[in-house]
């Protein structure tokens, strides 16, 4: 004969609901001592019959296994707590850093020329400040990266001056002179019009044509 499915309520005759207590007790018990035996595993179960009879069963200590539930249950309340606070912090830090960012970009906006219609005249003249202050700043820097390129210029010029004295003694060919040594030498000193040079060659009238021819008939 096949079972039927059992409804799931309140058994209403006295002597059936009893009867069927006692069985399903039984089974239950049966089954947690199945389930530490089989499993290793610390069971205790505690039933209360309708009429308020205990019945428990416990696989090592009644009370140990108690109190090992309650710091479990604690444990695990405390941990939920600490997640909810944890998560209402960061939604905090989160609120926080949406009204930084907005205050950001309400400056960043004044700061370009935009969005100026409701600042006063104290807000007009700090970021007409703050602006003059960042001129000086960037003018500044602009003026340091000028230097640092021209000190490079000059170091690479010299390397390669360097460079070229070396190459020109490998080859043996006299090194051009620089324009200094070229006005400071012998020929173009006995070649300068201040040097002293006798020559036969006079420049302006002849001395007899200074001078009158007498009259003569």
């Amino acid at each position: 004969m096949v079972r039927g499915k059992t409804l799931m309520r309140r058994i209403e005759n006295a002597t059936s609901r009893q009867v069927t207590f006692s069985k399903r007790r039984n089974g239950l018990l049966k089954k947690a001592f199945e389930l530490s035996v089989l499993c290793d595993a610390e069971v205790a179960l505690i039933i209360f019959s309708p009429r308020g009879k205990l019945y428990e069963f416990a696989s090592s200590s009644m009370n140990e296994t108690i109190e090992r539930y309650h710091r479990h249950t604690k444990d695990t309340r405390t941990g939920n707590k600490s997640v909810e606070e944890n998560m209402q912090h960061l939604k905090d830090e989160a609120a926080n850093m949406m009204k930084k960012i907005e205050l950001l970009e309400d400056s960043r906006r004044k700061l370009l020329g935009e969005g100026l219609g409701s600042c006063s005249i104290e807000e007009l003249q700090q970021i007409e400040q703050q602006l003059e202050r960042s001129v000086i700043s960037i003018r500044a820097r602009k003026t340091q990266v000028f230097k640092e390129q021209i000190d490079k210029l000059k170091e690479k010029e010299k390397m390669l001056t360097a460079e070229n004295a070396i190459l020109t003694e490998k080859c043996g060919i006299k090194p051009p002179q620089r324009a200094n040594e070229c006005r400071d030498s012998p020929l173009l000193r006995e070649s300068s019009p201040s040097s002293e040079v006798e020559t036969g060659l006079f420049i302006g009238p002849p001395e007899t044509r200074s001078r009158r021819l007498p009259f003569q008939n």
